[in-house]
């Protein structure tokens, strides 16, 4: 099975969206992981509402570090803006989508954001079959 990560500086929003959108269109295919390199320790209020309204329950998710994930080898590891603050993680292959950070945007721009990770979630998912 493939392994697949996303990771954002708190794993309180972006990649806990983007790790979502994976269980959804990945249908158990893959072994999706989500982790912060400095986790905040919570979800993001505005994004469990977010998947909310796409049927996807975030309220459940944990905000994790990297050090709280196995510590494999992942067939793809995307960064979702943290940058330099993202630390190494072995993988295969990598990418960076530079997505702003929604946090503290109104729902429209929040929504336009989530739609955007769903729609590059679909497309490594469909890289990766």
């Amino acid at each position: 099975m493939k392994r697949l990560l996303f990771v954002c500086v708190e794993n309180s929003c972006r990649s806990q969206i983007a790790e979502a959108f994976a269980r959804i269109h990945g249908k158990g295919d893959f072994e999706i992981y989500s982790a912060g390199s400095r986790p905040s320790g919570r979800v993001n209020p505005k994004a469990i509402e977010a998947m909310r309204e796409v049927g996807y329950d975030l309220a459940g998710h944990l905000s994790k570090s990297l050090a709280e994930i196995p510590q494999v080898e992942y067939d793809i590891v995307v960064t979702l803006g943290c940058g330099d603050e993202c630390p190494y993680v072995r993988a295969r292959h990598r990418e960076d989508w530079n997505i702003p950070d929604p946090t503290n945007l109104p729902p429209g721009p929040f929504h336009k954001i989530r739609d955007e990770i769903e729609r590059k979630v679909k497309e490594v998912l469909l890289r990766m079959t």
